[in-house]
């Protein structure tokens, strides 16, 4: 009797309700990784991975070609000095590999990064850069995540206002107070921020000036001061970017038949705009911001070097003067990085605010 009862239970219909699979998943270790494994995200994911592993190889190989092809300066000479001799000059190139064929110099290169993760040491000073770059990391993540902070709370709220308040003065004078900040050069405007607010030269010395930057350990207050102008320089283009992104994405959702439907259940407005429609309009801005703070991440050149901050786009840009190939290398790789894993989190967002998309 105990063996029937026993058969009948294991030749029963399973249930097949989300709960069971979960359930099911997580009685078995192995069977919650098949589970991964056989699912459309867990694949989309592995082949966003290894494409992003490819660009990176692309755009090193990239980066390696046109110093190669098209170099600025010659880096021996630069370390040499102007009085150094042919011969000097020849041992700093050997010294520095420079005098091996192109596929020679990448290889090695290639394999020092693969294997140890090492990025090589500068042309210029002889100092790591890998320590160059993780050192000056916090202050690009403390001047990209303090601008991106400011145009999300200016940009949004800006773009919804405008869309609710259409073509009304307030909607034309936003507007085009966000053309104004598009066409503005970031580097005409940290000029212009500088000669008026700064604490060295501005005509109204409110804020810390070009080279004031301190760490927030050292000093919060003087942190917060030093880092106030480039937030809002950097912050204002993408605010008046998205300003017009917003205001354009919800005039159009704002006329969906789901949103008439809505209206027509009894919902209130402000109900239908900030749970309907806004919803449906921040997808796009989700991913032009997941981008533009993967691209801050890699160094805001421009920024830090009016405003004379030691982060990764100063560092990038003294690069560039130096002809510092390991160190262009370097930092054009950390930012390629930054803007595929901020691509790849953007798209799997998606699922999770657009229940239409699907992998």
């Amino acid at each position: 009797m105990e063996s029937r009862n026993t058969e009948l239970v294991n030749n029963a219909p399973r249930p097949t309700g989300p709960g069971s699979v979960i359930s099911r998943l997580f009685r078995s270790p192995w069977a919650l990784s098949r589970g991964l494994a056989n699912s459309s995200m867990f694949r989309y994911v592995v082949r966003r991975v290894l494409w992003g592993v490819a660009m990176l190889v692309i755009v090193s190989m990239l980066t390696f070609i046109i110093f190669y092809l098209l170099p600025s300066a010659d880096p021996a000479q630069l370390r040499a000095g102007k009085g150094a001799t042919p011969a000097r000059i020849a041992e700093i190139n050997h010294s520095l590999g420079l005098d091996k064929p192109f596929y020679e110099q990448y290889g090695i290169y290639m394999k020092k990064l693969v294997l140890h993760f090492d990025l090589g040491y500068s042309y210029h000073n002889e100092v790591s850069v890998k320590t160059e770059i993780f050192s000056r990391l916090p202050v690009t993540f403390s001047v990209a995540i303090g601008a991106f902070v400011l145009w999300i709370l200016l940009g949004i709220p800006v773009g919804v206002i405008s869309a609710i308040k259409r073509r009304s003065l307030l909607d034309r004078f936003t507007m085009g107070a966000s053309l104004a900040a598009i066409s503005a050069p970031v580097y005409w405007l940290g000029l212009i921020a500088l000669f008026l607010f700064s604490s060295d030269i501005g005509l109204i010395p409110l804020f810390g000036g070009s080279g004031s930057y301190v760490s927030f350990s050292q000093d919060p207050g003087g942190w917060v001061n030093s880092l106030i102008l480039p937030w809002f320089v950097l912050a204002a283009a993408f605010a008046a970017f998205y300003a017009r992104m917003v205001r354009g994405n919800l005039i159009e959702v704002m006329s969906e038949d789901y949103i008439r439907t809505a209206r027509a259940k009894g919902l209130s407005e402000r109900r239908v705009i900030f749970r309907h429609g806004l919803r449906a309009a921040l997808t796009p801005v989700v991913t032009m911001a997941g981008l533009d703070l993967g691209a801050l991440f890699g160094g805001a050149v421009l920024t830090e070097t009016v405003f004379n901050i030691p982060g990764v786009g100063r560092f990038a840009y003294q690069s560039i003067i130096d002809s510092d190939l390991p160190s262009i290398q370097g930092t054009v790789l950390f930012g390629a990085f930054f803007i595929i894993s901020a691509n790849l989190i953007v798209d799997i967002l998606y699922a999770f605010l657009d229940p239409r998309v699907r992998y």
